[in-house]
């Protein structure tokens, strides 16, 4: 008998609802890590369903398929055990084995497990074999939900917890703890208690015109905030031959100075001042000292020979009060506290590659990553290496992230941990990690539009940024180890735990 798939697969249907996926973050494995050419979890579970049952009924077996292609009912045990039993009794009530020999992401694998089916996975990149781990065996070996009992006074309480997401949280906790105790300090509050989030940042290089040599802000934009109520820039404006900034907003057709760098000047700011228009555009950058250019072979020329700097503009803070996010200039204290972390980070580096004995921070090279990642063109403005992609407190912070993880792990076995269990808590914490570098590189950008740092991987790609967002780990900000791990990864490894098990025939 001919199988569903090869009479009808409602492409179009399934189509909607896997372009649909893509903006699901509660709960999706996406939220672990990132994998390129991972297949939607819907198309995976719909085509491999159609490829195991019959040709039969085949307008109710659509209907049916639509269905449990829903990422609304992934979980929803009545649908996905009728497939279960539907798959099993086409095969003669035996539960079939199925291998996807090149499992990367783990979408397919996943689905099959979910739809019943015996599944082995494997992947020639460790990465993938990670993933795989944290999605497929972990959640199954130690993360079924398990009867608690809690004393509540002279109440006793029965409720299904996973000892996997217990750890994970915990230990998720212990990392951002000691991590704050460490580096805390370099992150301060302000004295009324906003919490920084984002440090703007923009790379300069010295003017080209002989007569000049002002220091060129490389900003390819001055929005900070751009949405229908609430249109705030930095406005640039010279004074003494330097360029300096001012804070400003848009009332109506006038903009309000909110703040300036210069203490006692408050810049005009004229009508028709266009905060899309920055001063560079493709490499070409325009002194707005003198109005001469800087053409872009020149540019990338006093990167490479080390001519370029950096300078902190503004920073972004949150109330925590639901207000929204608020914006202020750099001042000398922040530029301060990011020179403090500099020093501790030489200092916390040597002594961590003496420990490790490796260099904490990446030192391989940039030119050899295969093209197959994409496009990677900031060498050619003299970031040679990995670590180069990241300014000196994100090195810090990330180093730091990296040493208690481990820490986590020898408290865990000095603990009485099992060691397999250890390790299965320990690589949820490792990815969390990696989607916290995600987000602390210095090809980040500020999304003035949702105010906020975006991650690296806009595209499959690391082209060269001119102003960067660099974002407070500590905080609780997209991209944070808070978001990260306790929002993201938490509600993803639930999901996962909620999965049926599969008995596994002898």
């Amino acid at each position: 008998m001919k199988r569903f798939i090869e009479e009808l697969l409602p492409i179009k249907e399934i189509s909607e609802e896997s372009a649909r996926e893509k903006n699901i973050r509660h709960g999706h494995i996406s939220t672990l890590h990132i994998w390129w050419s991972r297949k939607p979890s819907i198309a995976s579970r719909a085509t491999t369903y159609s490829a195991l049952v019959p040709a039969e009924n085949i307008e109710e077996k659509k209907k049916f398929l639509l269905k449990i292609a829903k990422w609304e009912n992934s979980l929803n045990k009545e649908l996905i055990e009728k497939a279960r039993e539907e798959i099993k009794k086409e095969n003669g009530g035996r539960v079939l084995r199925v291998l996807d020999p090149f499992s990367g992401g783990g979408s397919i694998p996943l689905e099959c497990l979910r739809l019943g089916l015996e599944t082995h996975a494997i992947d020639y990149n460790p990465v993938a074999v990670l993933i795989l781990k944290c999605i497929l065996e972990y959640p199954q070996k130690y993360g079924r939900p398990q009867k608690v009992v809690e004393q509540n006074g002279f109440y006793k309480q029965e409720k299904q917890e996973s000892p996997l997401i217990k750890d994970v949280q915990r230990w998720g906790e212990w990392v951002l703890e000691s991590a704050k105790k460490e580096i805390g300090r370099f992150y301060p509050t302000d004295e009324d208690g906003s919490i920084p989030v984002g440090y703007l940042w923009a790379r300069t290089v010295p003017c080209q015109n002989p007569l000049c040599g002002a220091e060129i802000p490389l900003i390819r934009q001055f929005w900070l905030a751009k949405k229908e109520k609430k249109k705030i820039s930095l406005y640039p404006f010279v004074y003494n031959k330097r360029v300096e900034f001012a804070i400003v907003k848009k009332e109506g057709n006038q903009w309000k100075v909110l703040e300036s760098s210069v203490e006692g000047f408050e810049p005009k700011v004229p009508e028709n001042f266009d905060p899309e228009k920055g001063t560079t555009a493709r490499a070409k950058a325009v002194c707005l000292v003198c109005g001469s250019t800087v053409e872009d072979d020149d540019v990338r020329r006093l990167f490479r020979e080390g001519k370029a700097s950096q300078r902190m503009t503004a920073v972004v803070l949150s109330t925590q009060k639901g207000e929204g996010k608020s914006y202020r200039l750099a001042t000398e204290k922040d530029l301060e506290f990011y020179r403090l972390a500099e020093e501790y980070l030489e200092e916390k580096r040597k002594r961590l590659w003496e420990e490790w004995g490796i260099d904490p921070v990446p030192d391989e090279p940039l030119r050899r990553v295969p093209v197959t990642f994409g496009v990677i063109n900031v060498w050619v403005y003299g970031m040679n290496t990995w670590g180069d992609l990241f300014n000196s407190r994100q090195k810090l912070a990330l180093i730091t992230f990296t040493e208690k993880v481990r820490l986590a792990y020898k408290k865990m076995l000095e603990e009485g941990y099992d060691k397999d269990y250890a390790k299965a808590v320990v690589s949820y914490l490792g990815l969390g990690v990696s989607r916290v570098v995600e987000y602390m590189s210095n090809l980040c950008v500020h999304d003035n539009t949702q105010e906020r740092t975006v991650h690296v991987f806009s595209r499959q790609a690391l082209p060269m940024v001119w102003d960067y967002s660099e974002l407070n780990p500590l905080s609780e900000a997209v991209g944070s180890w808070e978001s990260m791990v306790f929002r993201r990864m938490l509600l993803s490894l639930s999901h996962l735990t909620q999965i049926p098990p599969v008995e596994a025939e002898e």
